[in-house]
């Protein structure tokens, strides 16, 4: 690649796709998610710290939200990690979400190939806080970490779809807390009422600001590496949710920018249409080719 650059214009796209797709597949890739304020940064940060002293390098994607006002984000995730800055072995890039409402952003799944491509050993995606609509974050990672706070309440959602379905390793952090211990037993119990098909996730407690618990948490996140075996499919179940998310965000584009929904809605309002198949005409029109194949 690096020898085309000088005529990289005349080469096909799918040439880098197809160079860049042949170099992943190599690294371990893991989330962390959970709602704001809970500490996934400090967490993060000190994970990686535990990483790096095992002599594993390390790349970081922190999203930040983004302003639903102006689309701009301040990309602070990273101002937590301050002390890998510059460090040998370390890479930490933020983000933005760009409002996209699963809590990532539709170029993450192309920049975690880039990082795997690059050599990383560990790949770490940090998503924005947006609760239980990060579910997503199980589709583009390898192991999926949870973090709970203290007396949130989150436990009781432990039965229900959502965010903490797709764990594959619970934290309560600020382990300090009076009620950590508590929300940690709570959780534990319903984990062990509960029947979703996959392994039952690892409870821990931890104090990121002080690394308290996070040799555990590594060896949990390495036993899950260990149980789902050394071939993974996260490229592949990258490639796809890229696929879905983007042609989801190119079919909402066309809609938004037809002038027949007004028509459409008017006749739907009076009664000459039912719902069905007033959808069923937007998404028509909607799928009609516009200005050629996309290569």
């Amino acid at each position: 690649i690096n020898n085309c650059e000088v005529n990289h214009k005349n080469i096909p796209r799918s040439f880098f796709f197809r160079r860049l797709h042949s170099l992943v597949g190599s690294a371990r890739v893991g989330g962390f998610a959970g709602p704001p304020g809970v500490g996934k940064s400090t967490l993060v940060d000190a994970y990686v710290a535990r990483l790096r002293s095992a002599g594993r390098t390390v790349a970081v994607l922190a999203v930040d939200p983004s302003s639903p006002v102006s689309g701009g984000a301040i990309l602070g995730d990273r101002i937590r990690m301050g002390r890998h800055t510059g460090a040998p072995g370390v890479f930490v890039r933020s983000v933005a979400a760009r409002g996209h409402l699963g809590g990532l952003s539709l170029a993450v799944p192309s920049m975690l190939d880039v990082l795997e491509a690059a050599g990383f050993d560990d790949v770490v995606l940090e998503a924005v806080g947006a609760g239980q609509s990060e579910v997503e974050i199980s589709r583009f990672t390898d192991t999926t970490v949870v973090l709970i706070a203290p007396g949130l309440g989150d436990e009781v959602q432990a039965s229900k779809a959502g965010l903490l379905e797709v764990a594959d390793v619970l934290v309560v952090n600020r382990a300090d807390q009076p009620l950590a211990a508590e929300t940690a037993r709570r959780l534990e119990s319903v984990l062990e009422l509960r029947s979703t098909g996959r392994p039952t996730p690892s409870v821990l407690l931890t104090t990121a600001i002080d690394d308290g618990g996070v040799a555990a948490l590594a060896d949990a996140i390495d036993a899950t590496h260990l149980a789902a075996g050394v071939a993974s499919d996260g490229p592949r179940r990258r490639a796809t949710e890229s696929l879905r998310q983007t042609a989801i965000a190119e079919l909402a584009r066309r809609v938004a920018d037809d002038e027949a929904l007004a028509r459409l809605g008017g006749q739907l309002h009076r009664g000459e249409r039912t719902l069905g198949d007033a959808v069923d005409e937007v998404i028509e029109r909607a799928s009609r080719p516009r200005g050629g194949a996309r290569r």
